[in-house]
């Protein structure tokens, strides 16, 4: 599953993750934005047994990339943006990263304290009405 939130600069934050698999016990992702390296990007066991890995990559590209568990097996992502055939006779995962993104949430501004029109302070005679 991927989750991609927009930063500041050109960036994506992008959360890889994938289900708890019987009998694995490490997890790596493996891509180009790693040059498919199987130390580089190793994935985290969260407590219910799923897999994840956040990367912050360069918007305006698209990555190819794939899951390989310590068993040797590789797998691809159910959520990619799009597959491509490689040179062994699979397909890769594709992460597009060339549209938008979500962005990244805003913190809200501050409460004033007070309204460019403050209205009747609680006692003054405007705020009693009977």
């Amino acid at each position: 599953m991927l989750h991609k939130r927009k930063f500041p600069r050109g960036k994506v934050r992008v959360i890889f993750a994938m289900p708890a698999l019987e009998g694995v016990t490490a997890m790596s992702l493996l891509g180009d934005f790693n040059e498919w390296s199987e130390t580089a990007t190793p994935l985290v066991r969260e407590a219910d047994g799923s897999w994840s890995a956040v990367l912050t990559l360069d918007a305006g590209r698209r990555y190819q990339f794939r899951y390989r568990d310590d068993r040797g097996e590789w797998h691809n992502d159910s959520a990619a943006d799009a597959y491509a055939p490689n040179e062994f006779g699979s397909d890769n995962s594709v992460l597009d990263l060339t549209v938008e993104a979500a962005p990244a949430p805003r913190k809200s501004p501050p409460d004033r304290a007070r309204s460019a029109r403050p209205g009747p302070r609680p006692g003054s005679r405007k705020a009693k009405k009977s």
